[in-house]
């Protein structure tokens, strides 16, 4: 099952966004796959608004991770830079401990990334306007997609 959804804004991206975020609790597990630009990093800040983060969140490009706290823990993860890396950073301990994470560039650490899961893809369709595809993996993550109104 993959549900569309269809914004026109950055407004009604981060209102997707945070209500995904009050659907979600540890050790919840989701990645985010897109271009470059398509807003993988906004969509985050808006998960992480709502999920009462107070803190600026931004890229860990370089960090790998950074860790934030709000009404749960949350981890976020670009693993870009992991792309031929054989590097083991503790994943047991990040995707199945107290927190959510959230996992951009999923793809290249496949094999370390726990069965269920909420896949997300954000494809840019105009200036503003995206798609966004969710794909759950178990019948907790397909409960949350079906729960998501817009």
């Amino acid at each position: 099952m993959i549900k569309k959804i269809h914004v026109t804004s950055v407004a009604q991206t981060t209102q997707l966004a945070e209500q995904l975020a009050k659907l979600l609790s540890p050790p919840d597990v989701v990645t985010l796959e897109g271009d470059l630009g398509a807003g993988k990093t906004t969509f985050t800040q808006a998960l992480a608004k709502g999920l009462g983060v107070e803190r600026t969140v931004s890229s860990p490009t370089f960090t790998i991770i950074k860790q934030y706290e709000g009404t749960y823990p949350l981890n976020h993860l670009d693993v870009y830079r992991l792309e031929d890396s054989e590097e083991d950073l503790g994943w047991d301990e990040l995707f199945y401990g107290n927190a959510i994470s959230i996992v951009e560039w999923a793809q290249y650490i496949e094999e370390d990334l726990p069965k269920e899961r909420l896949a997300i893809r954000i494809t840019r369709t105009g200036d503003t306007a995206r798609t966004i595809e969710l794909e759950p993996t178990g019948s907790h993550f397909i409960k949350i997609c079906e729960a998501i109104t817009q």
